[in-house]
């Protein structure tokens, strides 16, 4: 990829694993079945961008901008989506496994998970503030100093989030879900 600046352009099933990927820009681009696995990307921007069937395991992404992006399909397993830049930064996930990734600070209010494995997935210290988390699995994520204020987890499973460690105004939760607020005080509900 010789070109700093890709512009509505569409990469299918491209391998660009264990690949460098750096100081490149996309913008309003699809990616449609490729993988990244291992690769690095650090200090790319991808603005406006659709990534549909794509893997992302272990993909270095240090000062990279994630701008309004959509994955759907995707598999980013152990991502460290920390080490993004900040500015502008916004995702939505559909259908995506993020297992043990890690958000730890991340602005990332109003972000959409739908039906996604979020296995040990950290989001301490995340401003989660309005997000949803549609049909999510959260069996051991990590949240601690979250603002989960107005956020929806009507429909996620397997999470323990204390209340006392975290900020929950307006939170949505359902009936089944109230075991998880409760999982420190080790009570048993029947």
């Amino acid at each position: 990829m010789s070109d700093n600046l890709q512009f509505e352009k569409t990469f299918t099933a491209k391998d660009f694993s264990e690949k460098k990927i750096t100081s490149k820009e996309f913008d309003r681009c699809t990616f449609e079945n490729c993988d990244f696995s291992t690769c690095n990307i650090s200090q790319s921007d991808f603005i406006d961008c659709l990534f549909n069937d794509c893997n992302f395991s272990n993909t270095k992404l240090s000062h990279s901008g994630l701008k309004n992006c959509d994955f759907v399909n995707c598999k980013l397993v152990g991502v460290d989506f920390s080490v993004c830049n900040d500015f502008l930064f916004s995702v939505n996930f559909k259908n995506c496994q993020l297992d043990y990734s890690t958000f730890f600070q991340k602005k990332m209010k109003k972000t959409q998970f739908i039906e996604c494995s979020l296995k040990e997935v950290d989001f301490s210290e995340v401003e989660l503030a309005e997000s949803v988390f549609v049909s999510c699995d959260l069996i051991g994520a990590v949240f601690e100093n979250t603002n989960l204020v107005n956020a929806d987890l009507r429909t996620a499973i397997n999470f323990s989030i204390d209340p006392e460690r975290n900020k929950l105004k307006k939170t949505r939760f359902s009936l089944e879900g109230v075991p998880g607020l409760l999982n420190k005080y080790k009570i048993i509900i029947d």
